[in-house]
């Protein structure tokens, strides 16, 4: 058994990740205007913009301030099973039961179509980490706050076109929340606990064209800042203390960028989309300083995606299969939050990859869906030196089922999840529960277990269970 406390972190993420991202593909889909809309030919801006943006005057509906959505929200959550794990025989590690989060939220969300053709969407968030979270501990026992803008993005939209500049998400692939063509935003992990999609898939700075056609469209993006998965932070159920500090990519100078385009074509029951892109791996690589003393050198790699998608709707079953083709990929890396490797190895591989699965609606209160990714390299084996071996050796991935029931006039949302890896060597059960009291308070509850086998970097959080409260308050 091989594993190192880096790839224990990026395998817990991985499976939360997959468990609870088809939120994103709901939340940030690139949003496209009314096709009904009078759109102006040009990029010029009318006389009367913004003429009733600050009219006092003007009814309430028509005030900029009603285009803001808040959420306030506070969190608890904690491992709440005393146990011990053996993941080496003869060796034991207490399992304690203890709070990890106790943290208020504020989301901020924007939108407003001010004018014929435009769009002007933002979001942002402020988290304050109270006592028992771990983010105060790690603050040296004093409360902490962290602000980040998310969204911040303008469009402009004119006959079958349409342009986007700032701060925005680029998703591909059919598989919802277990796709293997998703690897184009990087994403942040941070806790075995259901988090908002907003600090989870990170936005970045990219100019997105969109050309809708006659029954096929266009889409293009180029991001001229690329970045990466940040690293666990310390207190954090993920992090393990390395050899030596992780930093930032060093940029120096170095002029970075990602482009990628995609087309899509629609049939009457199905769509097809071939997209092509030049990308850097979400994650760093970090190599031990050759001095052996200071920082750790983190290591970007880029590399060439090809990828192919499909649907299919038969009555209330919608069938989805992704297919992508990486070239020039680190051998032994992982393209998920919280992944930081330190390897020896160097090697860049071609990987196949394919994600496939259904959604299947059982009435219009109850849904349940099925996503399986299976990747590969090819020649994994050619450039090892003798008594090398990869972490990812053989075929490898993960599968996820998801299970919703909506009662009480959708106030009422019950929900499951359950996942595990391929080979069997780990599990995750969750069960979620989410209320609307009225129209500005709602509550939700989790309970998350997880199990595994020592094959797994996951047994160290075997036996865990880990419980969760949030009460928000949106206005």
């Amino acid at each position: 058994m091989r594993f190192s406390a880096n790839i224990v972190a990026s395998l817990g993420l991985q499976l939360l990740f997959t468990a609870f991202s088809s939120q994103a593909q709901q939340v940030n889909d690139p949003q496209v205007l009314d096709d009904n809309l009078d759109f102006e030919p040009d990029f010029g801006f009318e006389e009367d913009l913004f003429a009733t943006a600050f009219d006092e005057e003007s009814s309430t509906t028509d005030s900029w301030l009603d285009d803001f959505t808040i959420r306030i929200s506070q969190q608890f959550f904690g491992q709440v099973n005393n146990h011990s794990i053996e993941p080496i025989p003869g060796i034991l590690f207490p399992r304690e039961a203890e709070m990890e989060n106790n943290r208020l939220g504020i989301n901020i969300r924007y939108q407003n179509a001010f004018a014929p053709g435009w769009l002007l969407q933002a979001s942002g968030q402020a988290r304050y980490y109270w006592k028992d979270d771990y983010e105060y501990e790690a603050n040296s026992d004093s409360i902490d706050a962290e602000y980040r803008v998310n969204e911040f993005f303008l469009q402009r939209s004119y006959g079958q076109e349409s342009l986007k500049f700032g701060r925005q998400t680029v998703v591909w692939g059919e598989t919802v929340g277990n796709s293997v063509l998703d690897v184009i935003n990087h994403f942040e992990f941070r806790d075995l606990t259901i988090i908002d999609i907003e600090d989870a898939r990170l936005n970045q700075w990219m100019v997105v064209w969109d050309h809708f056609g006659e029954g096929s469209n266009w889409s293009s993006f180029v991001n001229l800042y690329p970045e990466f998965n940040p690293a666990a932070v310390r207190g954090s159920p993920f992090f393990f203390e390395p050899a030596f500090n992780l930093t930032d990519y060093d940029r120096d100078s170095e002029l970075l960028f990602e482009a990628g385009t995609q087309w899509r074509k629609s049939f009457e029951l199905s769509d097809i989309s071939f997209m092509a892109a030049y990308l850097y791996e979400n994650q760093l690589r970090y190599e031990d300083p050759i001095s052996g003393i200071g920082d750790a050198i983190a290591k970007g790699n880029d590399f060439l995606l090809l990828g192919f998608s499909a649907n299919r709707a038969i009555g209330r079953l919608l069938l989805n299969f992704d297919l992508a083709f990486s070239h020039n990929v680190l051998a032994d890396s992982f393209n998920f939050p919280g992944t930081a490797l330190a390897s020896p190895l160097d090697l860049r591989k071609d990987q196949i990859g394919t994600s496939f699965g259904f959604e299947y609606a059982l009435d219009n209160e109850q849904s349940v869906s099925l996503g399986i990714q299976a990747q590969k390299l090819l020649d994994e084996n050619e450039g090892l030196l003798p008594g090398q071996q990869l972490f990812n050796e053989g075929v490898f991935g993960s599968w996820l089922v998801r299970y919703s029931n909506t009662l009480l006039n959708s106030d009422l949302v019950l929900s499951s999840t359950l996942q595990g890896d391929l080979k069997g060597d780990s599990f995750l059960a969750l069960l979620g529960i989410d209320y609307t009291i009225n129209d500005n308070w709602s509550v939700s509850g989790q309970v998350i277990s997880i199990t595994s086998n020592r094959e797994s970097p996951l047994v160290f959080f075997d036996a865990d269970v880990r419980l969760g409260a949030t009460i928000s308050y949106s206005f």
